[in-house]
């Protein structure tokens, strides 16, 4: 499932064109210390939409001066080339609400990011907000040049009406361990009450390990990333028990192998999908939901299940003159009201440690999304290291070669991508 935000491909010079109102280069000095009006982008999901635009129209009343003009992320294959292609052209706005953990590096290599640190107060800022997961945001030189901002961590969904189909329990189904998953994905394939038990993306994009392998390894090795100390994690009896987990979901054509055009679990194609709370305003109507933390070998109980954090954040581009402006705003759209506002419009968890505690009203109000914020506190990033989308692609290469089409035997697998990612790990 795609979690990227692609659209309709533009040229290229309508990207290089959305600029920050003029905010080119420039000293870094005087940039830091300048304010006025600024630019930003954001997601085109629509309720992210529906709470920028409030944010800006809220921030606006109170300064005339230093207004903020807002637009969605113009339309590319990805968000990501969208945005490098604007770094490189020096057009990037000041802030762009959308940005992903992955491509910070290479968008910090290309010099495309400012150091929040340099603002008084704002590693302690970050810090207070977001607690101890904040560290998994700085990047190797210690610095951050992202805010974390808000996650969406991952479960299984499964249909409820479904599972009864197949004669499973829908209230409480047996899905903890790996043995009770695949006999569960069994039964609903057999029973003919789906195509599929699950269908996640086979297709072969970077990302598409977060919504697979990703988040039973961080739930399987109890928090581990990726890639830890410039060295790959995952050729690892942990690692190879959640490939074989997944070898045998394809094996058995619990899992197909064909790319599906649309949402298969939406569409009932698939019984189970594993999404965040994103998802739930989407699915609202069209299927009858529960959700389960991601299986382990053993059965971990769900307090101690990790699981990927599918964040976004906020990152500061140096093509911005009014720096000063900028931190403000990104102080503002992150505050408790406006966190709050981001909670209340998209059911999004803002990467708040006192989420809960800071939001009684809410989850009691909605109580299908307590489960999340509960999760929210125990989610595992993508390393911030470098080459980090190239790592990602070499893993997913051989991922997708030996688990999802039989090519190669997993362990020859993994453990070319262990070489192939310590090796990118290094900087080379």
């Amino acid at each position: 499932m795609k979690r990227i935000l692609p659209a309709a491909v533009i040229p290229l010079a309508l990207v290089l064109a959305a600029g920050c109102d003029g905010q080119g280069g420039g000293d870094a000095s005087q940039a830091n210390a300048a304010k006025g009006e600024i630019n930003i982008w954001l997601s085109n999901n629509p309720d992210e939409l529906a709470w920028g635009k409030a944010m800006v129209e809220q921030w606006n009343g109170a300064h005339a001066d230093q207004k903020i003009t807002a637009q969605e992320i113009p339309a590319g294959k990805t968000s990501e080339e969208v945005i490098g292609a604007a770094i490189t052209a020096g057009n990037a706005p000041c802030l762009i609400f959308n940005t992903s953990p992955a491509a910070v590096p290479g968008f910090q290599k290309q010099g495309g990011l400012v150091p929040l640190d340099t603002f008084d107060g704002a590693a302690k800022y970050i810090s207070d907000r977001t607690g101890a997961t904040a560290d998994q945001y700085k990047s190797p030189d210690g610095k951050f040049y992202q805010l974390p901002w808000k996650s969406n961590p991952v479960m299984i969904f499964y249909n409820k009406d479904l599972f009864a189909k197949a004669g499973l329990d829908p209230e409480k189904p047996a899905l903890a361990t790996y043995d009770d998953f695949l006999a569960a994905a069994r039964k609903i394939k057999s029973s003919g009450a789906a195509p599929a038990a699950i269908y996640p993306a086979p297709s072969s994009e970077f990302f598409q390990p977060w919504f697979d392998f990703y988040p039973l390894f961080a739930a399987e090795t109890g928090g581990k990333q990726l890639v830890e100390n410039g060295k790959a994690q995952f050729n690892s009896p942990e690692g190879q028990k959640v490939a074989a987990f997944w070898k045998t979901l394809y094996d058995e054509g619990l899992a197909p192998k064909e790319t599906y055009n649309g949402d298969s679990f939406a569409d009932q194609k698939a019984a189970m999908a594993i999404v965040g709370p994103w998802a739930i305003p989407v699915y609202k109507d069209k299927v009858k939901w529960g959700a389960v933390p991601v299986p382990t070998s053993t059965g971990k109980p769900a307090e101690q299940i990790k699981t990927f954090s599918d964040a976004k954040n906020v990152a500061m581009y140096s093509a911005c003159k009014n720096r000063a402006t900028a931190w403000e705003v990104m102080k503002f759209a992150t505050s408790k009201e406006q966190d709050g506002e981001l909670l209340n419009k998209t059911g999004q968890m803002p990467l708040r440690s006192d989420l809960q505690a800071a939001y009684p009203d809410y989850f009691t109000k909605n109580p299908a999304y307590t489960q999340f914020a509960a999760q929210a506190s125990r989610t595992v990033e993508v390393p911030n290291v470098p080459n980090s989308v190239a790592i990602w692609q070499a893993f997913r290469d051989a991922y997708s070669n030996a688990v999802i089409f039989g090519k190669q035997p997993v362990n020859d697998a993994l453990s070319g991508a262990e070489s192939k990612v310590n090796q990118l790990a290094s900087g080379s």
